[in-house]
Formats: structure tokens, sequence, C-alpha cells
């Protein structure tokens, strides 16, 4: 399972007091502490005002990978930032996002296809978000046609169907699941990715729903998540869900994180 690690996100007060501060001591911490709990990349996002964003996005990436040797998904809506991240980032970083509107998808593919990053794709386009699996496939085959035409492999393309919450839609937990299998069907070779947290929004325990959603999709296929490392319960439903779908060889994973105390009851 593919992890990116979510806790450097200056939408969050501490995280970007720290960024304006340059306090490295907490982004190093945070770094570091994902690292060690099995994060595949680690989510940089300054969430400062747009003019002095790509200067923090910079100083976030160089910050982050001073502290250990993971990849950053450099993450910001403003092309600029993106932009200085990578030219920041040491090795083969992963861009978040492109999307299929208008104002995106001619500028944030060709960017990361440049220099050589992978790339989370989210499924929206002008019309706004899709509501069902169909609509979702389809904003997924254009993405992918267009990463196609940068020159990106669909390898290193990560197409993120958004998961919605199902306190206002009781039918998108499905509607995301069944556009997991519609995605990989038609793009075989792309990674799907999620972030968890909005499929339970407004609704009550939401670590439970989110684990069981993680799961679910997991048995569907998508193979990529942004998550919270630091959280045993969640990283301990990965390891379970690769033992029991065959992704774990020897479940040698599995053991080893029981060994380790790392799995939820023990």
């Amino acid at each position: 399972m593919i992890i990116v690690g979510e806790r450097i996100n200056g939408t969050g007060r501490k995280v970007r007091e720290a960024v304006v501060a340059r306090d490295a001591d907490l982004i190093v911490s945070l770094a570091q502490r994902q690292a060690e709990a099995g994060a595949t990349y680690l989510d940089v996002n300054a969430g400062t005002d747009p003019e002095r964003e790509p200067e923090d996005m910079a100083w976030l990436v160089q910050t982050v990978q001073a502290a250990t040797s993971l990849p950053c998904c450099i993450d910001s809506p403003n092309p600029e930032a993106l932009r200085a991240g990578l030219e920041a980032h040491r090795g083969q970083a992963l861009v978040n996002s492109a999307s299929a509107e208008s104002g995106r998808i001619g500028t944030v593919i060709p960017l990361a296809a440049a220099r050589g990053a992978r790339l989370v794709a989210l499924a929206l386009d002008d019309s706004g978000l899709p509501a069902t699996a169909e609509q979702r496939v389809a904003i997924a085959v254009r993405l992918g046609e267009a990463a196609q035409a940068a020159g990106l492999a669909l390898a290193d393309v990560f197409i993120d169907p958004l998961a919605r919450s199902i306190a206002i839609e009781n039918d998108q937990g499905c509607a995301f699941l069944d556009s997991v299998g519609g995605i990989l069907e038609a793009l075989p070779s792309v990674h799907v990715i999620c972030g968890l947290s909005n499929i339970s929004f407004q609704m009550p325990v939401r670590p439970l729903l989110n684990r069981t959603f993680l799961a679910m999709a997991m048995a569907r296929g998508m193979d990529a998540a942004i998550l919270d490392p630091l959280d045993p319960a969640i990283m301990a439903t990965v390891c379970a869900a690769e033992a029991l779908l065959g992704r774990d060889e020897m479940c040698l994973g599995y053991i080893r994180a029981f060994r380790g105390g790392r799995l939820e009851g023990k």
C-alpha cells in the first residue's frame, strides 16, 4: 500500500505557524515520525498566502528532505507553488493535484511531466463534483489520456475518484467503490488513491467509518491513500487488509507488525 502521510499540512494552524516562523523542529519531527510509522510519501502543503507560498513550499520540501529519505507529495492548488516545490525536490516527487477543470488540466499535468514527477489527478471537471461511478470513470479516462499525451506513463498517475460524505448522500460510498473497479478496468496501469476523511464528514465515530471504507476500497483495488500514519488503528487496518488480500507475501508484514506491537488489540 502506498501511503501519503498527511500531517505536514498548513491548513492546520500549528503547521502553518511553523512554516511562517521557519520552525524546522516541528516539521522535522512530523516528517521523521511519519517516516518511521510507514509512510511512502510525505505530503507537504504550506497553506500560506499565494504570494509567499512558492517560497514557503520550497522551504518545506528542503526541510523535509533534509530530515528523511522519503520523497514528497507536493500539494497545492497554486501551480507556482508546485513549480517551486518541484525545483527544490530531490528525486521523483508526487504532485497533488491535477484535475480535468479547464484551468488545471493544461497546467499541472505538463508541469509534472516536465519535471519527471508522478501525479495525483482528481476526478473533477468544470461540471463540479461527480456523483456517479460512471462520471468518475469518464473523467479519469480523460485525465489518463491527457497525462499520456504530456508524456507521463500511466503507472505514474494516481487517480483520486473523490470520496463524498455519506452523511449528505447515502449512496456515495458505493459510488466511490464502483468507480475504483471501473477506473482500473479502463486504465489498468494507474494507481487509485483517495483522502479518506471526506467519506465520514458530519458522521459520528468517523475513524471507524474511515478504517472500514479503507479496507473496502483496498478490496476493490485501491492501492494508495492519503492518511495519518501516526494513527495506529488505521495503519493496523492497512496491514490486515494487505494480508487478507494476498498483497503481503507469507504475511510477513503482518507478522512483523505484530511482533513490533503495531497491531490494534495486541
